[in-house]
């Protein structure tokens, strides 16, 4: 039976999860519709999607129709599962991209767009919810053709919007006398932009259009289907999945048109090899996701690319170097699984209990080893602080995190070596409050906050002073003296100007160690210092009561009193944060970063969207995640990394050392 591995992607509520649910339904797989809503939906079947009313994973399920089998993988919305997103898009051939029919196009939408063009992957493009108010077709159309890449063209007309919404037209194959009237000039419109869409993908058809020819349907129709199979071409459909207007249409559609896993051509590994997508090749598959289900344990969902996995095959994880040996094999629709003789090439399964499979990692048949290229997943943008209710919850927590991470390779986990605090880090507070909310069902119970901000001190201009440790207390005293100079520079340093044996070499490196054990705790809040170089200038030792412990005291000495008059300064890590979105959010987004003393490095605008550069105040960014959504309605995304230190204002630094006095008691 051929096979449609076929990924359903959009901007968050666009409506996949009941597309998909549609598609089930007149497919034949399900015997009624569920509803988001009721959590009564295939895809959205874990506590947390019911709870939240939104995907968090990436749903799997299975529909025949017309002898074709089709796997749909049901994405995130929201950016914060990107880890879902981008693993579902990678095991797929090709795409189905929503577009809702009042929002068009977003920003989500050009995420996943641009991450299918990566892969050349077809695509049909789904106009959904045109059964809504104030949905709008023409304009939805005129949105998609301004923002999203390559050559689109409608292959179904509405007939009606919104609650009139009630059929499709066949573009190809509609007799203009058998629509409305009203429809027949737009039909006439939409034939003809395809039929030169078409004719482009094809050089034989257009040099006969060019010349004249009178070209048949069939014969447009198969050279569409060509253009639609091999990413050349992509098709618009109107549809409602709560009326079910225009699903049949599309489901046709995904059968005539995309792909089968065996059509994509030869797949290469990092080295160069290849491999045949067909079940008599050498096995090979790859990893996209990882869960733990409480009943089941570790589940690995796999692609298979090539050759048939059966169980008890042996099976090398090229990326890591291990042999792994399935001793049962599944494939997946909603939450059931159902256990297969053998796992061929084209087909999602499931291999469980194997702890030593993670995300993107790729399985091979040891005498035919290839790796494929990773999923590549971006930095964490939004980090919480955890604090945990009892001990017990703080005893449990390392390995409860350990099962998250090893879940979602998007989380990271640090203690920061500055406050103490356990950091969680994700791509913004759904994702965050989501693996807190997964920590409470392994048992450990744990308060988020905002995390401490790591503040560092240094001083700005130069200074010198003298550090004497005399101690006599009986039998060998302890004597240490050194001169130091502090300068203002990058990184830290730390360097000897002692000459004619003033100080013997052999204390130099004590001195260096009572040094740093002074930066470790700035003058002003306490903070570690950065940025200073030291120079030891000159001192002097005793014959019998110089030791290394005397010269390291020494060394502290010397640095604290010098540093009070080095101009000690507070600093303040600042981020680089790079924002996308709608570019009418543009003066929205300038105005709110102005507020979090950002430095705007640059706007980049693309097609409807814009991306924002910036630099800006860690301090300023704790809440950027749902701040953000808030602000562009939930159509904007950013990432943040480190971008170094920056002077805190003086108001501030104020502010900050009171705050730390007072917490000191």
């Amino acid at each position: 039976m051929p096979v449609r591995i076929v990924s359903v992607a959009a901007h968050s509520g666009a409506g996949k999860t009941m597309l998909a649910e549609a598609l089930l339904f007149h497919g034949g797989a399900l015997p009624r519709m569920g509803r988001v809503e009721d959590g009564t939906t295939q895809s959205d079947h874990t506590d947390a999607e019911k709870a939240h009313g939104f995907s968090v994973t990436t749903g799997v399920l299975r529909l025949s129709h017309r002898d074709t089998q089709i796997t749909l993988l049901d994405t995130p919305g929201y950016a914060d599962f990107v880890r879902e997103i981008r693993g579902g898009i990678r095991a797929a051939d090709s795409a189905l991209i929503l577009v809702g029919a009042v929002g068009g196009v977003e920003v989500g939408t050009e995420r996943v767009w641009a991450t299918a063009d990566r892969f050349a992957m077809p695509r049909i493009v789904a106009v959904s919810k045109m059964d809504r108010e104030r949905a709008n077709f023409s304009a939805v159309l005129a949105d998609i053709r301004a923002s999203l890449r390559g050559p689109v063209a409608v292959a179904f007309l509405p007939v009606g919007e919104g609650p009139h919404f009630r059929g499709v037209v066949d573009v190809l194959a509609a007799n203009e006398d058998e629509v409305p009237g009203e429809l027949r000039p737009a039909l006439r419109e939409a034939r003809e932009q395809l039929v030169d869409a078409i004719v482009e993908t094809d050089d034989d058809l257009m040099n006969r259009y060019l010349e004249g020819e009178e070209l048949g349907e069939g014969e447009l129709r198969a050279a569409f289907l060509r253009a639609v199979h091999a990413g050349t071409l992509f098709p618009v459909v109107p549809v409602s999945a709560e009326t079910g207007v225009g699903v049949p249409e599309l489901l046709g559609l995904m059968v005539d048109g995309l792909r089968s896993a065996s059509e994509r051509g030869p797949l290469m590994g990092l080295d160069g090899q290849t491999r045949e997508p067909t079940p008599s090749a050498p096995a090979s598959a790859r990893v996209w996701r990882v869960s733990v289900d409480p009943f089941v344990g570790k589940l690995a969902y796999v692609r298979v690319w090539s050759g048939t996995i059966r169980p008890g095959d042996t099976l090398r994880n090229t990326t890591r170097g291990v042999d792994v040996k399935p001793a049962h094999l599944y494939v997946v629709s909603g939450r059931e699984l159902t256990e297969v003789p053998e796992l061929s090439a084209g087909m999602i399964g499931v291999l469980t209990k194997l702890p030593d499979l993670h995300t993107g990692d790729t399985l091979a048949a040891p005498a035919h080893p290839i790796e494929y290229d990773p999923l590549l997943l971006p930095d964490p943008a939004h980090t919480v602080a955890l604090h945990p209710k009892t001990r017990q919850d703080e005893d449990r927590l390392s390995a409860a995190l350990a099962r998250l991470l090893d879940e979602d390779p998007t989380l990271h986990f640090t203690r920061e070596a500055q406050t103490g605090e356990l950091l969680l880090s994700g791509m913004g507070d759904m994702h965050t409050g989501i693996a807190v909310e997964k920590l409470a069902g392994l048992g450990v119970r744990v308060e988020t906050g905002t995390p401490q901000i790591p503040y560092r001190e240094t001083i700005r201009t130069q200074a010198q002073a003298q550090g004497k440790h005399r101690k006599q207390s009986g039998g060998h005293g302890q004597y240490g003296d050194c001169h130091i100079r502090l300068d203002p520079g990058e990184g830290t340093a730390f360097r000897s100007g002692v000459v004619g044996g003033a100080i013997p070499g052999k204390y130099l490196p004590s001195i260096e160690k009572g040094v740093g054990d002074a930066m470790l705790r700035g003058p002003l809040a306490g903070y570690p210092m950065q940025d200073v170089h030291v120079t030891v200038t000159h001192g002097s030792y005793h014959d019998v009561d110089s030791s290394d412990l005397a010269f390291r005291t020494a060394g502290a000495l010397a640095f604290r009193n010098a540093v009070e008059g080095a101009r000690p300064t507070l600093l303040e890590p600042v981020m680089l944060l790079k924002v996308r979105a709608p570019a009418g959010f543009t003066g929205d987004l300038i105005g709110d970063l102005q507020t979090r003393r950002a430095r705007v490095q640059g706007m980049e605008p693309e097609g409807t969207v814009i991306t924002v550069t910036a630099v800006v105040p860690q301090s300023e960014l704790q809440t950027y995640s749902a701040d953000l959504r808030s602000l562009t309605g939930d159509r904007g995304a950013f990432s943040v990394k480190p971008h170094g230190y920056q002077d805190l204002p003086e108001h501030l630094a104020k502010k900050v050392i009171e705050a730390r006095k007072a917490a000191a008691g």
